[in-house]
């Protein structure tokens, strides 16, 4: 069966993590990501309209895999296990553009500019992540999660890029750490014991 060939955008974000994967994402012109991905600088512009677009994108299609990775049948799991699947299948999504992913992070890290535009993309994967996990993220206790997780996945990602073993034990042993600290902290709170609800169709 013959292989589909990739959309311009698929070509494009191809384009941009090959590019950012040999050297610093901030000396990676736009010009430079349409040569690489053989489509011109319009088409480029008409996909994507800048590289901080192209992170967002990235960030976009992450989530889609971890909601994709979502099993029903873990949300019997505890909160802390659920979560702690959700962020390492982001990871294991990353993983095959590990060296790009550390270059546009420390580059978007020292750019004001692209850093305030991408912290909404950025807090609403977290949202995501926060929901495939089957824990809510609406309202101000929804609000308080994501910035929590976004501050613990945030020091993960800095252990994971430079945890180089097979079984990534560094990046696990950090991850479970920190949610268990903050699992700890939770319980202190007001409700944190109030019953969970049942999904739907599951009451008796």
């Amino acid at each position: 069966m013959a292989r589909r060939p990739q959309s311009i955008p698929d070509r494009i974000l191809a384009a941009a993590l090959a590019l950012a994967g040999e050297r610093r994402w901030r000396e990676v012109t736009l010009g430079e990501i349409a040569a690489r991905a053989k489509v011109t600088l319009a088409q480029l512009h008409d996909a994507y309209g800048s590289k901080t677009a192209i992170v967002a994108t990235l960030m976009a299609r992450t989530d889609d895999r971890v909601i994709a990775g979502v099993d029903p049948s873990a949300f019997s799991e505890p909160p802390r296990e659920r979560l702690l699947d959700a962020v390492l299948r982001r990871l294991d999504t990353l993983a095959a553009n590990k060296p790009a992913i550390a270059s546009m992070l420390r580059d978007t890290v020292f750019d004001p500019c692209a850093a305030l535009c991408l912290a909404p993309r950025f807090l609403q994967s977290m949202a995501w992540t926060l929901e495939a996990a089957g824990i809510g993220s609406a309202g101000l206790a929804g609000r308080l999660r994501i910035k929590g997780l976004a501050a613990i996945y945030l020091s993960t990602l800095t252990v994971w890029l430079n945890d180089d073993s097979a079984d990534q034990g560094k990046t696990m042993a950090h991850l479970d750490r920190r949610l268990r600290r903050v699992e700890q902290l939770a319980a202190l709170l007001p409700g944190a014991h109030r019953a969970r609800p049942e999904p739907a169709g599951q009451g008796g």
